[in-house]
C-alpha cells in the first residue's frame, strides 16, 4: 500500500513538472530540491513466484536419529492406572522373550508325568502336530480341565500378573496392560503352544488375565515403592532386588541387557532427598520443605 501511494505522488510530481516544463508525460528522472529520484520499475509479487526455486538438497544431510520420541518413564510419572507413556520396543522385547520361553515351558511341561499334566501321552505320540491343534481348538473346543490346583489357581494367575507387568512396566495403563495380559495368556498359551497338547482350558482362559492383572496391579505398585526407595525392603538392597524380579522378573531380566528405566528413576532419586515438615513462620503455624540434590 506505502509503495503504490509513493509510485502515484511521483506519478503526480512528474505530471506538474511536465506541464511546467512542456516536456513528454514519460520523465523518467526529476530533478527536486537538487536530488535526482528515478523511477525503477517492481516485479510483480506473482512473477518473481514463478521465477523461483526451492532446493531441497540439504534435506539428506538432516539427522533424524535425535528426533524420534523417547518414552517418559512410568515411574517417573504420578501413579495413576489411566495414564499411559508406552514403549513399544520394550514392548516387543518382552513378546519376544515369552515366545521363547514358551516353547520351552512346552518341553519342560512335556517332561512332567501325565498325572501333573493331564495330557494323553498315548494321542500326542500318535497325532501329527497340527491335527492336534485343529482338534482341539476347532473340532473340540475349550473344556473344563483337570489340573493340579497349583496349576490352575496360583501358577496361572502369577503368570497373568507377569504378562501384565510386562506391559505395564513398559510404560502402559490397566486397561491395555490387562488386554496384553490376555493376548499373551489367551492366543499365545492356551489356543498357541499348549493348544498342541490338549484343549483349551475354560477356567485359565479367565482366571490367568482377570485374576492375573488384578494381582499385577499390585506387583506394580510395589514396583513403585521399590522404585522410589531405590530397590530397598527393610534397609536390604537385596531384598528389595530379589522382590523386584518375583514382581516383575521379564523387565528386569532385560533391563540387564538393555537397561532399565525403573532403575534410572531410582538412580535419579537417590540423588534427591527431600523433607516437609511443620514449622512457625512468625509466630503462624505453617512448613519447611527441604531439598537436597
Amino acid at each position: 500500500m506505502i509503495r503504490i501511494m509513493k509510485k502515484n505522488v511521483l506519478l503526480l510530481i512528474m505530471a506538474m513538472a511536465s506541464a511546467f516544463a512542456g516536456r513528454a508525460a514519460d520523465i523518467e528522472e526529476i530533478s527536486v530540491s537538487s536530488e535526482s529520484i528515478t523511477l525503477i520499475p517492481v516485479p510483480e509479487p506473482e512473477m518473481l513466484m514463478s521465477d523461483a526455486t526451492i532446493s531441497t538438497g540439504y534435506l539428506k544431510h538432516i539427522n533424524h536419529d535425535d528426533d524420534r520420541h523417547q518414552p517418559v518413564s512410568i515411574y517417573k510419572l504420578p501413579y495413576s492406572m489411566t495414564t499411559s507413556s508406552p514403549d513399544w520396543h520394550r514392548l516387543w522385547l518382552n513378546t519376544a522373550v515369552y515366545a521363547g520361553a514358551f516353547v520351552g515351558t512346552l518341553g519342560v511341561l512335556e517332561c512332567l508325568p501325565e498325572d501333573a499334566t493331564s495330557w494323553n501321552r498315548a494321542e500326542i505320540r500318535n497325532t501329527p502336530m497340527f491335527k492336534r491343534w485343529y482338534n482341539n481348538t476347532i473340532k473340540n473346543g475349550p473344556k473344563w480341565d483337570g489340573d493340579s490346583w497349583v496349576f490352575n489357581y496360583i501358577m496361572h494367575p502369577y503368570a497373568g500378573a507377569v504378562y501384565f507387568m510386562s506391559a505395564r512396566s513398559s510404560g502402559f495403563n490397566f486397561w491395555r496392560s490387562f488386554l496384553y495380559s490376555a493376548i499373551i495368556s489367551n492366543i499365545g498359551w492356551e489356543y498357541g503352544v499348549e493348544a498342541f497338547m490338549e484343549p483349551p482350558s475354560i477356567q485359565d482362559l479367565f482366571i490367568t488375565p482377570v485374576v492375573g492383572s488384578l494381582i499385577g496391579e499390585g506387583f506394580y505398585r510395589v514396583k513403585r515403592a521399590l522404585v522410589a526407595n531405590d530397590y530397598h525392603i527393610a534397609g536390604s538392597r537385596v531384598l528389595g532386588n530379589v522382590v523386584a524380579f518375583l514382581v516383575d522378573p521379564v523387565n528386569e531380566a532385560l533391563g540387564l541387557f538393555i537397561g532399565n528405566p525403573a532403575r534410572r528413576e531410582a538412580a535419579r532419586l537417590r540423588g534427591v532427598r527431600s523433607s516437609l515438615l511443620p514449622s512457625a513462620v512468625n509466630g503462624a503455624p505453617g512448613f519447611t520443605f527441604s531439598c537436597t540434590f
